[in-house]
């Protein structure tokens, strides 16, 4: 087993025992791909969405907020181009009947070729220390540019295949590149063949074609079939957007890597209206926008670096991903694409209704092209988990598992811990939580020696833990602990208030945008 697998297999264990994340229906021995978010990753999963829903809405006075049905009429999925193009290109391994995404294999062996390169730039690093000059070692190590232009290679095949829908051509690569199934070993593929994504269920009592409906592949659609709706009922003027978050479905054949990718996940979307021609100029600005997002909770900054599209989707002119260093390597967090008028261009003709904006200052109407931000929260809450999981040494030779979740974010803000189970400090306990439960989440735990409730807390995250001893009945102080430098010191119960609330209000982060 790889070490990434390691520790991915690692992160789902603590994410189990420590109540963020359960497999769905695990009684009945689980359903593939499908996962349940326990006591404390429901807390995080609400933090997330709210960081994000606040940072669009709060801070933008042009975005506004819409929760739009799950189902819609199938025609919109005909007009969004669903119904034709959403497919994955899917091969089979004959030897061990397993199926996968031929594009996804083709980048995972791609990413190998990157893994030498880096492999090689840390060896140059080492090899020259200061005087090491990267861009310099990467334009002339022969290691480096032979690996790069196998990428290179790859790559340009495999996008002149997917442009061109040409499945031949795709399984061609596979095989000319010698890839083999990671189960079986072998290269026995069968054709490519196209798969739609898409689950559809019967609407009512009657079955049959006319009644077949979707579960929504996507958030994005239920926006721009309100596009008007919104824009007139909150007057709207362009530029602005509309935030939404909500579950959507994709009938996965792979679905694999924890809750990366999973059949049902929460998406958080927000479109952006803006006028022709300016919507380069927009890409752009919510580029650095979403990345300054990102960056505001702390987390390495090198587990981030934006990639470009190899193939634009079919309503693009210009699309990139931000990609975070999952357990298992870098991989797509947030989408940022520019959509021109395609899907309200499309719902037009679709629908026969008008969705134009007029610009009573210049006297014109259009259809408006769009700028799309596109985050799974699912994918986020891994990010934010994978990031945040350490198993740190100490120096008495122990180890502790912590969760160094950005404060903000973290499910239980404070624990108040009384020393023993006596004398008063439980009721002392409890009523410094009744001060503090109004703005923070918090808990009780008198249960095990104080240091095991350290460690307890330290495992799902809790920035402060609080400790009621005896002194406390006498001086109205009490010790806090933070959780990532384990320091403690002695505050006066008045003031934890404005410590806790310094460290764990969301507008700190907010502020920083």
């Amino acid at each position: 087993m790889s070490t990434n697998e390691d520790k991915l297999k690692t992160l789902i264990g603590h994410a189990k025992e420590y109540g963020y994340v359960f497999p769905s229906s695990e009684i009945y021995d689980g359903l593939s791909a499908t996962y349940d978010y326990g006591p404390y990753g429901v807390e995080l999963k609400n933090n997330i969405r709210r960081y994000w829903w606040e940072a669009m809405t709060k801070l933008n006075g042009n975005i506004v907020g819409l929760d739009a049905a799950i189902f819609m009429h199938p025609t919109t999925w005909k007009a969004s181009g669903h119904v034709d193009a959403f497919n994955d290109p899917l091969i089979d391994n004959k030897d061990s009947k397993k199926r996968y995404r031929a594009d996804v294999l083709l980048e995972e062996h791609i990413a190998k070729y990157a893994d030498k390169i880096e492999k090689e730039v840390e060896k140059g690093r080492k090899k020259f220390g200061e005087a090491f000059d990267e861009a310099q070692f990467r334009a002339t190590n022969p290691n480096v540019k032979r690996a790069q232009e196998r990428i290179d290679a790859v790559e340009g095949r495999m996008k002149a295949a997917l442009e061109a829908n040409d499945l031949v051509a795709l399984r061609q690569l596979i095989l000319d590149e010698e890839i083999k199934c990671p189960i079986s070993g072998t290269a026995n593929w069968t054709e490519v063949r196209q798969f739609n994504l898409m689950f559809a269920t019967e609407l009512g009592s009657v079955s049959g074609e006319s009644s077949t409906i979707y579960l929504r592949p996507e958030t994005a659609q239920g926006i721009f079939v309100n596009f008007l709706n919104v824009q007139k009922s909150a007057r709207m003027k362009i530029p602005f957007g509309i935030a939404q978050t909500g579950k959507a479905f994709r009938n996965e054949i792979v679905a694999r890597q924890f809750i990366f990718r999973m059949r049902e996940f929460e998406q958080m979307e927000m479109q952006f209206f803006v006028k022709p021609g300016t919507e380069m100029e927009w890409y752009n600005t919510w580029k650095e926008k979403r990345i300054a997002w990102h960056k505001a909770l702390g987390l390495p900054a090198e587990n981030y670096r934006f990639h470009d599209h190899i193939k634009l989707a079919h309503y693009a002119n210009a699309a990139c991903d931000i990609e975070f260093k999952f357990p298992m390597g870098f991989k797509e967090l947030e989408g940022i694409h520019s959509r021109t008028d395609f899907d309200l261009g499309n719902h037009e003709k679709y629908s026969g209704k008008k969705l134009r904006y007029f610009d009573t200052e210049t006297n014109e109407s259009y259809v408006p092209y769009v700028v799309e931000t596109s985050i799974g929260l699912d994918r986020m809450f891994l990010a934010v988990l994978s990031a945040a999981f350490q198993v740190e040494q100490l120096p008495n030779g122990e180890t502790r598992d912590v969760l160094r979740i950005p404060a903000p974010l973290a499910p239980v803000k404070v624990a108040v811990l009384p020393l023993v189970k006596k004398d008063g400090l439980p009721e002392k306990a409890r009523a410094i939580i009744d001060t503090l439960k109004l703005d923070h989440n918090c808990q009780y735990d008198d249960k095990d020696s104080i240091g095991k409730r350290y460690r307890r807390q330290d495992a799902i995250g809790t920035p402060y833990c609080i400790t009621v001893d005896h002194e406390t009945l006498t001086t109205d102080t009490v010790t806090i602990r933070e959780r990532d430098s384990m320091a403690q010191e002695r505050v006066a119960i008045s003031e934890l208030p404005r410590i806790v609330g310094e460290k764990v209000d969301l507008r700190g982060l907010l502020r920083k945008l």
